[in-house]
């Protein structure tokens, strides 16, 4: 089962693109979310375990985001020269023995160490999914497949945390480890079984450093990749700041119930995915340009609404909340559209393009992640500090906008 290569304009060939081939994708990228979302409910209990101090859980993730960094980049130069198939099941596979290794972890430093392994494997289906679609389409046709991506992708960050703390009710920290390690077998036999590879023979490209740093520095240099993919990074920025600091500021500074909580949580991230649907009919009434420009003026829009809220307190969490569902829903329009902005001009090497899209989306994207911690307790937990960080990822997503080439 293979696929023709696309053509050097935009493909018309969606009848040829089995159905389940973005569930599929959708299903093996969601390893990011599921990896992080679904064992921080367990810090404590790991610590406990472990007799170790409040936080040292903490280097497992950076260890994680460590190894996803590294692993991007290496798994896009394989992907470019060994195709999308064979690194991604290998990638899987490694994936699951990492997990497998946190599963049996005898302390943090070992876990630090699998969790590492686990994201060099993992970050396989990372790069993968987006160079199969850049492979197989372009324009209209690749932003509606990025978006049913999402439709899958999407519900991670729901489901992960509460299947997360289900399992601590009911059994300990290293099954849900267990679970993420089927969730890797399971990926690595769906790909295996009917992942075509999507990349031909004759447009593989040799592994040499020189020739592939060159790529790194053509790719990184070229004005349209470049400003799309720091829309993707800064928008990601934004979310970084609203996942780390939104559970403190509904449950310790409005005191939600974690229940309450897990239900707004949920209704923000389905806003994200209902937008990244209605993107698909959006973009063939404005284009590419014209979504990325109308939606990033909003994004700046319901952001600032956000800081407004957070200082003046009108209308309380149910009011922030909104104002934080629709910034988040501009995401789900930003997200597809910028990836296949990326990646339009760089059908050659879609793999190295992947990896470098997704190293800046986790570098600048977690660096909002490590402030909103510090800022948050220096703020005695107010909402300032996420909105504002949220509008500063706004803004500089509309100078990226701002600094596009001409659609």
């Amino acid at each position: 089962m293979d696929f023709a290569p696309p053509a050097p304009q935009p493909t018309k060939h969606r009848d040829k693109i089995p159905f389940w081939l973005p569930l599929l994708l959708g299903f093996l990228q969601a390893v990011g979310p599921i990896s992080i979302d679904m064992y921080l409910p367990a810090f404590p209990a790991i610590e406990a375990e472990f007799h170790t101090s409040t936080g040292s859980a903490q280097i497992t993730l950076a260890t994680w985001v460590l190894g996803l960094s590294v692993g991007q980049m290496l798994q896009g130069a394989l992907s470019d020269r060994f195709g999308r198939r064979r690194p991604l099941i290998v990638g899987t596979a490694l994936y699951t023995l990492g997990a497998i290794g946190c599963a049996l972890s005898g302390g943090i430093p070992q876990m630090a160490f699998w969790r590492f392994i686990a994201a060099l494997g993992g970050s396989a289906s990372m790069i993968a999914p987006r160079a199969v679609v850049r492979d197989i389409a372009d324009g209209t046709d690749a932003t509606r497949l990025m978006s049913r991506l999402i439709l899958i992708l999407g519900a991670a960050p729901i489901l992960a945390p509460s299947l997360g703390g289900l399992v601590l009710q009911w059994a300990t920290w290293r099954d849900i480890f267990w679970i993420t390690a089927g969730y890797g077998a399971l990926g690595t036999i769906l790909a295996a079984a009917f992942l075509p590879d999507t990349l031909p023979y004759a447009r593989r490209v040799a592994l040499h450093p020189v020739s592939l740093l060159r790529r790194w520095r053509a790719i990184l240099t070229e004005r349209g990749f470049l400003t799309h993919a720091l829309m993707l990074a800064f928008s990601a920025f934004s979310l970084f700041a609203y996942l780390g600091g939104s559970p403190v500021v509904f449950i310790q500074h409005y005191h939600m119930t974690p229940g309450h909580f897990a239900i707004l949580f949920g209704g923000v991230a389905a806003s994200y995915v209902l937008c990244a649907q209605i993107n698909v009919f959006l973009i063939r009434r404005l284009g590419l340009g014209g979504v990325l420009r109308v939606t990033s003026n909003l994004y700046l829009l319901f952001t600032a609404a956000t800081v407004v809220l957070a200082l003046t307190n009108w209308g309380g969490a149910i009011a922030l909340g909104v104002s934080l569902a629709l910034a988040q829903g501009m995401i789900g329009f930003l997200s597809p559209s910028a990836t296949v902005g990326s990646l339009t001009r760089h059908a050659a090497h879609a793999g190295s393009a992947s990896a470098l899209l997704g190293t800046l989306q986790f570098l600048i994207g977690c660096s909002s992640g490590f402030m909103i911690g510090p800022l948050m307790a220096w703020m005695g937990g107010s909402a300032l500090p996420m909105a504002v960080l949220m509008a500063l990822g706004a803004v500089a997503v509309k100078l990226a906008d701002r600094a596009r080439p001409a659609d």
